[in-house]
């Protein structure tokens, strides 16, 4: 189930930045490989009453090096 926030608690709520990443490949230089797939199926059989059925599939991969 989903708490819903108020606005007292949203504005309490603190961001910080996270420091570089530093590697040893190629000096400091950071990458990452971001893989994203997205599909969906949807099948209506066509007759009276009929009922429809979907599915969707969502997925991100990301490597960081």
């Amino acid at each position: 189930m989903r708490k819903e926030l108020t606005f007292t608690e949203l504005e309490a709520e603190h961001v910080e930045l996270l420091p570089a990443r530093e590697t040893l490949w190629f000096g400091n230089n950071n990458w990452a490989a971001v893989y994203a797939s997205n599909s969906s199926v949807a099948l209506n059989a066509a007759s009276f009453n009929a009922i429809a059925h979907s599915a969707a599939l969502q997925s991100i991969n990301v490597h960081q090096h």
